[in-house]
Order: structure tokens, then C-alpha cells, then sequence
């Protein structure tokens, strides 16, 4: 057929992907058939140069980019779309929530977030036995990593201290499964040192769950509350985000003649450019998409006016190099101050920019700056603010090098701390780190440790057992394990310098 797509006979023939898989595929290619959102000149110019990037969410915004349902309306009030009764029982609860998830969008088209799940279930606990909450609990995990097999999908647990959280804990540790990604909301003055404890000897074992500072992230949102999904991503409960564009940092320096020519004159330009191509994909999604037509704004699991839009920056330790290059100073970021501090004012620089610009269509007027981890495509970038694989300092000067940055990336930013395999034998170490590094104003704590064969990629997790498979096979059941394998082959993932961790680096703090 002459005028037959490529791509298209590719992504059917394809042996290495299922039949679901080939139908993502194809749906995201019969999307980019169409003509893309209306932009200027200047911001086509600066997007196909890759300055600025969309994260290759589809030519139409036909739904959001992440949807986090306020699930306790669908178990509180059932749902006549879905012809759902009120549950009564935990087995009719967790059953209501499989059926809703199946239903919620997102650029994954799997949901990136599955709730708070202690708050969701604990309701319907009441006479439930320890035994009969595990195995309820344990079945519901395997369903979620079979069925919906997505390391972008997350659950949230705490910041109390309960039996669903701790039996989540223990589950969790036992399937060592990618999915569902996992945060325990961790507040000092609430959830208590047991259940940080468990949460950080879950660490050493599986290099889950993230641990949020729940206190810090509180301050950023409203009653309603808001979910960690995705990878790390702080969003507003009964909404999301509708689009993540994001800023390479890095080449917006390499056409900048010095720091201030970078600060005054560069990073305003492609902030307005990329704020540009943002209301352009909002625009759309609004006015043009039908979505907030859907059952789950009619039932009230989403507001349309809880949707924020991603303002997303990456390869900032690549800008501040070349930057300390074109000064003539030796500095690198993450190992001196002169490094470090440029860094801090390009983060402070973007916040200001990012709230002096008012958006139509997102939840109180504003974009929420994001420090974005990464495509497995960005050879030679470092994710976020992060430190360049294999340059990181031990510990807690990795901690102290990039605390400063957290108070500004208020819809995430993680960093991922490689812990050598000796710390399984001191989890104790693990939980003083991360109560080091909330005192210094660090929003999310995650961490790999030597030996697991569960790790992060870039926020999302991988066994490096089934990257290793796919390497010689060209398939897996799970989507991000392709991902995961081209971050390894590409962005040198697995080349982080793991660290060891002692008591002792903390004589004298103030834990």
C-alpha cells in the first residue's frame, strides 16, 4: 500500500510486544496522525530542537497527563456509571476499587495513582482477622502487578501508623514486585519511629517505599489533600496534572554566552516558550477533548479546577558545568560550593518565573515547577537536579549538596541515594539518613541499596533480573521493564556509586 504508515505495520508485527501492548502502540500513533496543537514559530522551533519538550504525550490531549480520583467518593457513594453499589465488606471494597481503576486515564493509559490505600480500606477492617487482612492484602498486590503491569502506578500509605499500612509493608517485601510503585507519608509528630522503621527496613530489602515529607508537602496544598503518583509527583487529590512540559537546562546554557546572559536573558526566553506550548496542550484538552464531560467529573472523583499543570526542568548539573566552563571556573556541581550555589540560583530564578505567570484552566492560577526525572532517551542529561551518575559524594553530602533545591519543586523532586548492600545489616542507618535529610528540607527520601535485585530507574522501579531477560528475549509482561532497559543502555542508570552509610556520619546532628 503507497501510502501505507510504517510505523503502524511495525508496532503489529512486532514479536517483542502483547497484543495490549501493540494496542497502547498503536492508539499513541493513531493520535500523532493528527496535527498538533497550534503553536507560533518561535515555539516549534524551540520544541522541535528538543530545548523545550512535550515528554511525547500525543498530539491531542485527549485526557490528562495524571489523574489522581478521590477514590473515597466511589466507596462512599458507589457509582451509578459503573452500576457499583455502595461496598460493605473489605472484599466488596477492594473489588470496587479494582473495577474503578480500570476506568482512569493517564498518559500511561493505566492510573498513576491508586489511592491512599490505608485511609481507603481501613473503614471497612472492622472485624477483620490480621490473617485474613494479609491474605486480602497479598492477592490485591498480585492483581495490581498482573493486571495492571505499570511502574508509573502508586499507592500512598500513612502518615498514620495502622495495620493496612503495616500489612502493605509486609506484602510489599515479600512480592518484591515492580508495581504498584509505593510513598509512605511520613510525619514526625504522627506516624512514630516504628512504622519509619519498617518502611526503611523495607528499603534495604526492595528499595521501596519512597518516604515523603508529609509535613513539607502539606504546606503546598489544600484540605483536600493531595496523592504522590507516578514516580515521585506531588499532585491535588480530585484532580491532577494536565500536561508536564519540561526545559533541557542544559542547552539553553550552550546558547548562553555566560551566567548572567543565562539568568537575564535565556531562561526567561524558553520559560515563556515553554509556557506557551503548556496552555497550548491545556487549551486543548478543555476546550476540545471532551474529558471533563466524563462520568468521573459528573460523580465528583475529579474537579476539573483541581488540575495543575507540570513545569518541568532537567539537566540542571549539565547547565551549571557548562556555565562554570564558559566563567573558567573548575567547580563541578554536587562536589564544590561556587557549583552548587549557581545551581541554587537557577532554581530560585525558575521558581520566580514559573509563579509570576498566570494559566487559564489550572488549579489556582499557576504551573507548579518540577524537577523531572527523565526520559530513558536523554543521553547525556542528568535527571532533575540531579548529580551525574557516578560523580555522587557519600551520602550526606549528597543530602547537604541538594537539600536547597527542595523548597523550590513544589510538584516533586527525589533523589535517589545508592546505599551500599552492607547497610542490610544496619537498617537503623537508613532510617537516621532519612531523618537527616527531612531536617534539611528534602521532600522525598528514596534510595537503592546494593544487592536488590528491585531498583529505581529514574522514580519508577525495575528488577534488573527481567532487564537483564529482556535483553536477550526482546519482551516482558511489565511496560517499563523496555524503559528501564534502554535508561540502563543509554543514561548510564546502573553506573550510581553505591555508598556506605555509618552512624557515624552523624555525630553530633540533631536527629
Amino acid at each position: 500500500m503507497p501510502n501505507e504508515n510504517p510505523n503502524i505495520r511495525r508496532i503489529v508485527n512486532d514479536p517483542a510486544l502483547s497484543a495490549a501492548q501493540k494496542a497502547r502502540a498503536l492508539s499513541l500513533e493513531a493520535e500523532n496522525s493528527l496535527e498538533y496543537p497550534t503553536l507560533d514559530e518561535q515555539t516549534r522551533a524551540a520544541l522541535e530542537a528538543r530545548v523545550i519538550c512535550d515528554m511525547y504525550e500525543g498530539h491531542a490531549p485527549y485526557k490528562p497527563r495524571y489523574v489522581l480520583p478521590d477514590y473515597s467518593v466511589v466507596l462512599k457513594n458507589g457509582s451509578e456509571w459503573l452500576e457499583l453499589p455502595v461496598p460493605q465488606t473489605l472484599d466488596e471494597a477492594i473489588h470496587t476499587l479494582m473495577i474503578a481503576y480500570h476506568h482512569v486515564p493517564s498518559v500511561t493509559s493505566m492510573p498513576v495513582f491508586i489511592g491512599h490505600l490505608d485511609d481507603l480500606l481501613l473503614p471497612f477492617c472492622s472485624g477483620v482477622s490480621d490473617e485474613k487482612l494479609y491474605q486480602q492484602i497479598k492477592l490485591f498486590w498480585r492483581y495490581l502487578d498482573r493486571v495492571l503491569p505499570d511502574a508509573f502506578m502508586h499507592a500512598n500509605i500513612g502518615p498514620t501508623d495502622n495495620r493496612v499500612a503495616r500489612t502493605i509493608l509486609r506484602v510489599d517485601a515479600e512480592l518484591k514486585q515492580i508495581a504498584p510503585n509505593l510513598t509512605l507519608l511520613y510525619d514526625p509528630q504522627i506516624s512514630g519511629d516504628e512504622i519509619l522503621r519498617l518502611a526503611t527496613k523495607n528499603i534495604t530489602m526492595c528499595s521501596k517505599p519512597h518516604i515523603a515529607n508529609h509535613p513539607v508537602h502539606q504546606q503546598t496544598f489544600d484540605d483536600r489533600g493531595y496523592g504522590i503518583v507516578s514516580c515521585y509527583n506531588a499532585l491535588p487529590v480530585c484532580g491532577g496534572s494536565s500536561t508536564l512540559t519540561r526545559i533541557n537546562l542544559a542547552k539553553v546554557a550552550e546558547r548562553s554566552e555566560n551566567s548572567e546572559d543565562f539568568l537575564t536573558n535565556k531562561l526567561p526566553y524558553y520559560v515563556d516558550l515553554n509556557f506557551r506550548l503548556t496552555q497550548a496542550r491545556i487549551d486543548y484538552l478543555y476546550n476540545q477533548s471532551g474529558f471533563f464531560d466524563s462520568f468521573m467529573i459528573n460523580e465528583g472523583w475529579l474537579d476539573e479546577n483541581r488540575f495543575t499543570a507540570m513545569f518541568g526542568i532537567f539537566a540542571l548539573a549539565e547547565a551549571v558545568n557548562a556555565l562554570q566552563d564558559k566563567s573558567g571556573a573548575k567547580g563541578r556541581y554536587g562536589l564544590s560550593a561556587d557549583a552548587n550555589a549557581m545551581g541554587y540560583r537557577i532554581s530560585q530564578s525558575l521558581e520566580g518565573l514559573v509563579a509570576a505567570r498566570p494559566m487559564k484552566y489550572v488549579w489556582r492560577g499557576r504551573a507548579m515547577l518540577h524537577s523531572q526525572a527523565g526520559l530513558s532517551t536523554d543521553t547525556g542529561y542528568t535527571p532533575g537536579v540531579r548529580i551525574p551518575y557516578g560523580t555522587e559524594p557519600d551520602p550526606v553530602a549528597h543530602i547537604q549538596a541538594l537539600a536547597p533545591h527542595h523548597r523550590y519543586y513544589a510538584s516533586g523532586i527525589s533523589e535517589i541515594l545508592t546505599l551500599d548492600e552492607t547497610v542490610k545489616a544496619n537498617p537503623e542507618a537508613v532510617m537516621d539518613l532519612c531523618k537527616g535529610a527531612f531536617s534539611m528540607g528534602l521532600r522525598e527520601f528514596t534510595a537503592n541499596v546494593g544487592g536488590n535485585d528491585l531498583v529505581r530507574v529514574t522514580g519508577y522501579m525495575v528488577r534488573l533480573s527481567d532487564v537483564e531477560k529482556f535483553n536477550a528475549e526482546h519482551a516482558s509482561r511489565t511496560n517499563t521493564t523496555a524503559l528501564g532497559a534502554e535508561a540502563a543502555d543509554r543514561t548510564q542508570i546502573l553506573q550510581r556509586k553505591p555508598r556506605v552509610v555509618a552512624n557515624e556520619l552523624f555525630a553530633g546532628a540533631d536527629q
